[in-house]
């Protein structure tokens, strides 16, 4: 994410030479792409840490706060 992005809420995921703009409320791949495997991993870390990224998403956009989110284990 970043401070003032544009609606809807979303974050940024990269791969090596893939990046990828995802939808925090549905998990939809807005822009970009991202290897199949690596986009199921991507949205299982999501799913598990929706709650943590609309925070994010709201506080960034508010004041520009950011809290980092546990990576998936």
């Amino acid at each position: 994410m970043y401070f003032n992005e544009h609606n809807p809420p979303h974050f940024h995921a990269t791969y090596g030479e893939f990046t990828s703009e995802i939808d925090i409320r549905t998990f939809a791949v807005l822009n970009g792409n991202l290897p199949p495997k690596v986009l199921g991993l991507v949205i299982e870390w999501a799913s598990l840490h929706q709650s943590e990224l609309m925070e994010n998403w709201d506080s960034l956009r508010k004041d520009g706060v950011f809290n980092k989110i546990e990576p998936l284990i």
